[in-house]
């Protein structure tokens, strides 16, 4: 088995404007004279992604979107296609996070057709999975989890092509984190399914993703199984966010 790269991915949500580009150039300054051992990314709002693509070229940080459509182009007013994020100078797309999911009703199918459109254009798909609070308290966490893994990965994914972020909904934002232990299940189960399903299944990489703070980074990176993280609100100022990459090393 091949080592896996750990990787930290920032994802700015709905925030960031042409000024905040000084914090990702701070970062890929400081990525650049440290050299961390993970690979790095944000993933700025669709407004930023060409213009942060441009200041970041040639620096260890990469760009990604935060969604893309399914379709390579066509009448769909608002959206943003695959091919489009990857002419902008992306190289990651997040689809199927929990927010999309919750605010815009998208179901595991719709996730698994933005995953091959991310393929498609050659970049690489953070498909996000978790349960959510009811769901966890009811004991169906891993059921759960595992549907839509098995339903969201698309059958052309490979460890180059796709990683998944497993987020608790419940922990996104709220500043509430599971366990140790409870991240150790999950991402184990998870190793499991992809290893059942595809020949390099024990290459993908699983990132944690769920109020993931300096504070609490150092625990739950060393979870085995956790080979990285997708940050939200702390991937905003590097000051937040280098202590998290930092735990990685």
């Amino acid at each position: 088995m091949a080592a896996r790269q750990p990787l930290i991915v920032g994802n700015w949500k709905m925030n960031g404007l042409q000024a905040s580009l000084a914090e990702a150039k701070a970062l890929a300054e400081k990525a650049a004279a440290q050299k961390p051992v993970a690979e790095l990314g944000l993933c700025p709002p669709a407004t930023l992604v060409a213009v942060m693509a441009a200041t970041l070229k040639g620096s260890p940080v990469g760009v990604g979107g935060q969604d893309c459509h399914a379709k390579a182009s066509g009448a769909h007013t608002g959206d943003i296609s695959a091919e489009m994020l990857k002419d902008a100078g992306a190289t990651y797309v997040i689809v199927g996070h929990s927010e999309r999911r919750a605010d815009h009703g998208e179901s595991d199918e719709i996730v698994r057709a933005k995953g091959q459109a991310a393929h498609r254009a050659g970049l690489v798909a953070i498909v996000c999975v978790g349960e959510t609070l009811a769901q966890r308290d009811a004991g169906e966490t891993l059921k759960v989890v595992s549907g839509q893994v098995r339903a969201s990965l698309p059958d052309d994914a490979t460890a180059a092509n796709t990683v998944v972020a497993y987020e608790p909904v419940w922990a996104i934002g709220t500043g509430r984190t599971p366990t140790v232990e409870q991240v150790a299940e999950v991402h184990a189960a998870i190793r499991q399914d992809l290893m059942a399903r595809f020949d390099d299944g024990a290459n993908f990489r699983i990132l944690y993703g769920g109020s993931v703070k300096p504070d609490n980074a150092k625990q739950l990176m060393a979870v085995a199984d956790v080979d990285g993280a997708l940050v939200g609100g702390a991937s905003l100022k590097v000051s937040d966010f280098w202590p998290i990459i930092e735990a990685k090393n």
